[in-house]
């Protein structure tokens, strides 16, 4: 594997990533934002750009951080990568959105939307590193 392909591989997947965010945590049940609107930090009507500017550099490094991943412990194939990405899954955001939940006033199809949209960018960046680094 060389860095061109990582490197391809981390903008594809963080270009998707962008894409997966936007659906399942911008339109996906958007109505439900209302639902408590003094927790979001831009009610108000102040602009979101940064914060979406910064969503999207971070759906890079998780892209980049998938990728090291698959290449410092050597996963290849389609089935074991779908596997690291759905093991992330319940590794981190789950019980983070969850806990999350628990304690801040979200409805609870939010979290079931953002829970989707971080396996969906998971599942991009494994199907993107079975393609370029496999």
């Amino acid at each position: 594997m060389d860095a061109k392909h990582y490197l391809l591989a981390v903008l594809i997947a963080g270009v998707i990533a962008s894409f997966t965010d936007w659906f399942f945590a911008g339109v996906l049940f958007h109505d439900k934002y209302l639902a408590y609107p003094e927790v979001w930090r831009q009610a108000g009507g102040k602009s979101e750009t940064p914060a979406v500017a910064w969503s999207v550099v971070l759906g890079f490094l998780t892209a980049a951080a998938f990728m090291g991943v698959c290449v410092v412990f050597a996963v290849h194939g389609y089935r074991a990568l779908i596997v690291l990405a759905g093991l992330c899954w319940l590794m981190v955001p789950v019980p983070l959105l969850i806990t999350n939940a628990l304690f801040i006033k979200l409805h609870p199809l939010t979290v079931v939307s953002h829970a989707l949209g971080w396996l969906a960018k998971l599942a991009v960046a494994a199907a993107v590193a079975g393609w370029l680094l496999g």
